[in-house]
């Protein structure tokens, strides 16, 4: 197995074989290239609970800020339940368990499942009774077999041979399928009684499937205890992913709803009100991050969010007029998130004042960096970022340190494309693309490394459509004339005037 090793300087990776030898650190935060300020804020953010606004250029980290920064959290410690309300069923209660009230109940659940055995193994007239033992041989089977298979006796009325009707029913049950309940021999439960420590108690055996589950007087007193829950549903699970993307997230997304029922949920043939409620991104965040991208394009429903973060709670409510959920509510429902927000330069305009100043008075604004200095450093942070990349592609080689060199000369080109002199660029997404480009070349040809042969050709593969344009017709202008179909000019109004009206229309 390769030994791994940090990396802190471009002479620790030019000793290297390739990035495979490269120790990706464990916290996630430290996996952003570039982007300290960010960084050191978002690490503040995750420990005091502040809101964060990043603003800058598409691939440059913010969803990555955002992720590495839950992944910072401390694991969430309440599950949101919804329960059912006998006396308002539009009214459904709220129930909020902590991890101790969880953990016993999935604990409670473990010990309600009772003993699973061999239908071999249960007392002899239980299996009797429960359709797996024929009365007649004594050989075990199915319930569902009506007749024994081993002595082709009748399981169904105590062992007499041959049933004259079985046939019969079992032809109607293949015709009628669905419309007729699966015929079975014996009973789907034993009651029995034991004496355990001079105190007698029941024990119940029940089918399932294959095997018999044997409930004794504790399972029971499990299940009872457990009753209490059947009128519940779970909103926003204890053990759940801290982080929430709700970049472009519709109304019902964001904020929850109550799913129609076209029956109104009646008692005896509609769904509950209370399992009809779905969470929102804003709860599901709880205890976690929401994050969105391009806040900016939310539009009204960034007062939500402002509201949201203000009450620490959000309801719950049908939210289409016409549907039979509009009239069931939820209240209070916890939403206590951070909000990691994002957006370009020119969208700062459209984020809502109110919002931002909430941000601002409980967190940070950060405006990302788009390059970083070229020091052996950070050349050493973009051999981590190549092996980063190619752990999480997953189907691509490693580089060897020729071919980063390669990706560090492009950093520093497209870098001095956006002024920055003598600096690598952070534009990482456009990059990993070239790495996987190259890595899918050195798939193709069987290569164990990404080689800096790859890197060439792949940065022949990976240029913009734009520019692929360019050099083949001189001009992006030039190449949508040559593009358009001779279809496409027949369709063209002024093209149907000028070329194809009959002269003698105009004699």
């Amino acid at each position: 197995m390769t030994e791994k090793r940090a990396v802190e300087t471009w002479d620790d990776v030019a000793g290297m074989t390739s990035t495979e030898e490269i120790l990706i650190p464990s916290d996630p935060l430290d996996r952003v290239l570039g982007q300290e300020g960010a960084i050191e804020l978002a690490k503040i953010a995750a420990r005091q609970r502040r809101h964060l606004l990043l603003v800058g250029p598409p691939g440059t980290g913010k969803s990555m800020i955002a992720r590495a920064l839950s992944m910072n959290l401390p694991a969430p410690s309440h599950e949101v339940r919804v329960v059912k309300n006998p006396e308002n069923a539009e009214r459904p209660f709220l129930e909020i368990l902590d991890r101790d009230e969880v953990e016993k109940e999935e604990n409670l659940k473990k010990e309600s499942v009772g003993v699973l055995m061999k239908p071999e193994e249960a007392p002899a007239n239980v299996a009797e009774h429960l359709g797996y033992k024929c009365k007649g041989c004594g050989k075990y089977s199915l319930p569902s077999d009506l007749n024994c298979p081993h002595c082709n006796s009748s399981k169904m009325n105590g062992g007499s041979r041959g049933n004259p009707f079985q046939d019969i029913m079992g032809s109607l049950g293949g015709m009628l399928g669905d419309a007729m309940p699966q015929v079975t021999a014996g009973k789907e439960k034993v009651h029995t009684t034991r004496t355990r420590n001079g105190e007698e108690e029941t024990v119940i055996f029940e089918r399932a499937g294959d095997k018999i589950r044997m409930l004794d007087q504790s399972a029971l007193d499990k299940r009872g205890e457990l009753q209490r829950t059947s009128n519940e549903k779970v909103l926003v699970k204890l053990n759940r992913n801290p982080f929430v993307l709700a970049t472009g997230a519709s109304e019902t997304e964001l904020l929850g709803d109550v799913r129609h029922d076209p029956y109104g949920g009646h008692d005896k043939l509609g769904t509950p009100a209370y399992e009809r409620v779905v969470a929102g991104s804003i709860h599901e965040a709880h205890e976690g991050v929401l994050f969105v991208d391009e806040i900016s394009h939310l539009g009204s429903l960034q007062r939500f969010i402002l509201t949201a973060m203000q009450e620490k709670t959000f309801p719950i409510m049908g939210r289409n007029p016409q549907s039979a959920g509009a009239s069931v509510k939820v209240e209070d429902v916890p939403c206590d998130f951070i909000l990691v927000a994002a957006c370009n330069i020119q969208d700062l305009e459209n984020i809502l004042s109110p919002l931002r100043s909430r941000i601002i008075g409980n967190g940070y604004e950060v405006l990302v960096d788009i390059a970083m200095p070229d020091t052996p450093h950070n050349r050493a942070k973009y051999a981590q970022f190549v092996a980063q990349e190619v752990n999480l592609d997953g189907h691509i080689p490693h580089a060897d340190i020729e071919a980063v060199k390669l990706i560090i000369d492009e950093g520093r080109r497209r870098a001095k494309e956006d002024n920055q002199r003598n600096s690598l660029t952070l534009r990482l997404r456009e990059l990993g693309g070239l790495i996987r480009s190259a890595g899918d070349i050195a798939v193709m040809e069987g290569a164990e490394l990404i080689t800096a042969d790859h890197i060439r050709k792949a940065l022949m593969r990976s240029r913009p459509v734009e520019e692929q344009i360019k050099e083949r017709y001189g001009s992006y202008n030039k190449g949508l004339s040559k593009d358009v179909s001779s279809a496409q000019k027949e369709r063209s109004q002024y093209y149907f005037q000028t070329e194809h009206l009959d002269d003698n229309m105009f004699n």
